[in-house]
């Protein structure tokens, strides 16, 4: 088991703020839902009956039931290293439908057995990491050949946005675009064409006027014309 010392983790840690934000409706709602309805679109390789789903930087557990509706596992592995989010995660593991196991650890050392899980879920987690090549081999490790990597998170565009850093924080020199989200997973050993990526242009990403003068009809911005802020994969492991 990783060590639990805050100063020994490789991510950076979440603001006052934003470990609020995490337990409000606006972040269940319009984010997780959202991301965790796009992602199960995007899965087209045959996933097992009850599958094993592991939730790496589950945070406080709100994913845990909405994990249980679209994907019907047989079992959900929580993992994060934020003792305090944990322990409003096991409380939310108490009413999921599915069995849920919670483990102390970080994303670049995960305690979970190799060639254990079908599905790794890192929504919003990732941008938080500082070893992030470290952490999709641990992914992979941990996914059975051919398991399914579900990977949702905000681009550079938006994390570097005045908002972002006023409320939040991040290691800011790993931050990425879509494209090098997309090219780094390729390179640690996972395969997805055009149909497994989406790009969503939600209105919470667009931190400049968050979509409001294109609710206003008076900004329409194309895919190929803007900077993306969101990049949602389903990954498949290969060997």
């Amino acid at each position: 088991m990783p060590s639990t010392e805050m100063s020994a983790a490789p991510f950076v840690p979440e603001t006052a703020f934003g470990l609020w934000f995490l337990r409000t409706h606006t972040w269940e709602h319009h984010v997780l839902r959202v991301a965790i309805d796009d992602l199960k679109r995007l899965v087209d390789t045959p996933l097992p009956p009850n599958p094993v789903v592991a939730d790496v930087g589950c945070g406080q557990g709100k994913s845990f039931r909405l994990l249980a509706g679209a994907f019907r596992p047989g079992r959900i592995v929580g993992v994060d290293f934020h003792e305090p989010s944990l322990e409003l995660a096991r409380r939310a593991a108490k009413t999921c439908p599915a069995p849920v196991e919670l483990f102390a650890g970080d994303c670049a050392n995960l305690p979970i057995p190799e060639a254990s899980v079908d599905v790794v879920f890192c929504h919003q987690t990732f941008h938080h990491l500082v070893d992030q090549d470290r952490s999709l081999a641990e992914f992979r490790r941990v996914l059975k050949p051919g398991g399914v990597l579900l990977f949702a998170e905000s681009t550079d565009a938006y994390i570097r946005s005045w908002v972002i850093r006023l409320l939040f924080r991040h290691p800011m020199d790993v931050q990425k675009s879509a494209d090098g989200y997309l090219d780094m997973i390729r390179r640690a050993g996972f395969a997805f064409g055009p149909q497994n990526v989406s790009l969503p242009y939600l209105w919470w990403s667009r931190a400049a006027d968050f979509g409001l003068l294109e609710r206003l009809g008076l900004h329409r911005p194309q895919p190929g014309k803007r900077r993306e802020t969101l990049v949602n994969v389903a990954a498949t492991r290969i060997d």
